[in-house]
């Protein structure tokens, strides 16, 4: 669970002359929708959140877009413009990140980003800066997963991935990672999110005859490329991105995605994590902590939306010596807090924040993952 400041501590702070009041947090998911596999977990987790840290007490408000960028918007508007709110937590997805950033920064609302892709904070411009990410950038498990090939001789990929900004960024940063690697991007394909066939996709990737293929999709919808190209005969190494880290990717998929190749976070094969990881006793407990309110155990995205928590549970103690929580000051001061945060230990990995990197997390936030037999399994680097 969280740790909490003590009442001596807040005492401190407020003989200082911190003002303590209510500060207020938005969460923004996608619970329904194509993307509720995501969602739901973020959703969930958001009911485990600490309603006091110290003497300070916080509150959450809670929206579903449905996946749908619109609707996203306008909910951050509202948590903006009518809730007043501190900081936010989510969304659930790239595009509608993308699409709130300028509204967050006119703001100056620090928003803990639980999205996969490292456009949302990079490059660090006038926008980023008020965005902090709590999943590992693109390059760190695309450079897990070109370790990989080299060792296993892949010399040519196939990738196909979503047409919109996760699946453009990822072919931006994969290939040229995999170029400098001596790996050769051969065959590049798109499909959109609520596509219900990629068979003409997959058969320009077939015809190239690439020595393996990387699928840049989100949840259930990554195991459309995948079924089909097995379906159609494809017998190479498909690799997926650590969005398809869920337990629903393997149901949907079955068969198809018996020996696929990821990189994700420590959390999807915690029971396999050596003791001495840092990231074992913090993921063990939000586990135990998930377990107990819903009954089942949670996918690796609700932890996104916990370590978000938790690196706001750092910074809100210090931004509250300088400002009363619902001005622009505190706001400031906390987005000031969270990039000064070093070895912060969460679920998905060790955060160590700066000026000018905003997700903080290094290879002890990534392991290769398998599927065997139906379940992740812990694959040796």
């Amino acid at each position: 669970m969280f740790r909490f400041l003590s009442l001596a501590v807040a005492a401190l702070l407020l003989a200082s002359g911190a003002a303590v009041a209510q500060v207020k947090i938005g969460l923004m998911v996608s619970a329904t929708g194509p993307t509720t596999a995501i969602g739901t977990p973020q959703k969930n987790t958001g009911d485990l959140l600490p309603t006091r840290i110290g003497l300070i007490s916080v509150e959450y408000i809670q929206y579903d877009d449905g996946g749908d960028t619109t609707r996203g918007v306008q909910n951050a508007k509202k948590l903006l413009q009518e809730h007043h709110i501190d900081a936010l937590i989510g969304p659930s997805t790239t595009p509608i990140a993308l699409a709130i950033l300028e509204l967050v920064a006119e703001a100056k609302v620090p928003l803990m980003a639980t999205v996969g892709t490292s456009s949302v904070v990079e490059p660090l411009d006038a926008k980023r800066r008020w965005v902090f990410k709590t999943t590992q950038n693109d390059d760190l498990i695309a450079g897990a997963l070109i370790k990989h090939m080299n060792k296993a001789g892949v010399k040519t990929i196939g990738f196909i991935g979503f047409n919109d900004p996760y699946g453009e960024n990822w072919h931006k940063v994969f290939s040229a990672l995999a170029e400098k690697s001596g790996i050769r991007v051969i065959a590049n394909e798109r499909y959109a999110r609520t596509d219900q066939s990629v068979t003409g996709q997959s058969l320009k990737i077939l015809a190239a005859k690439p020595d393996a293929v990387l699928i840049a999709a989100v949840g259930g919808p990554a195991v459309l490329p995948q079924a089909t190209l097995r379906d159609q005969g494809y017998k190479g190494t498909i690799y997926q991105t650590h969005a398809v880290a869920t337990d629903d990717f393997i149901k949907l998929g079955k068969d198809k995605v018996e020996g696929t190749i990821l990189a994700a976070g420590p959390m999807l094969v915690i029971d396999e994590i050596p003791a001495g990881n840092p990231t074992r006793k913090v993921a063990q407990a939000y586990i135990a902590a998930y377990e107990k309110q819903f009954g089942v155990k949670p996918a690796t995205f609700g932890a996104n939306t916990w370590d978000g928590g938790l690196l706001l549970e750092r910074a809100i103690p210090i931004a509250a010596k300088a400002g009363q929580p619902g001005t622009e000051a505190f706001r400031v001061a906390l987005r000031d807090a969270l990039e000064q945060l070093k070895e912060v230990v969460g679920c998905q990995g060790v955060f160590n924040m700066s000026a000018t990197n905003h997700n903080g997390m290094d290879e002890r936030a990534r392991v290769l993952v398998t599927i065997r037999d139906g379940k992740f399994r812990l694959l040796p680097e």
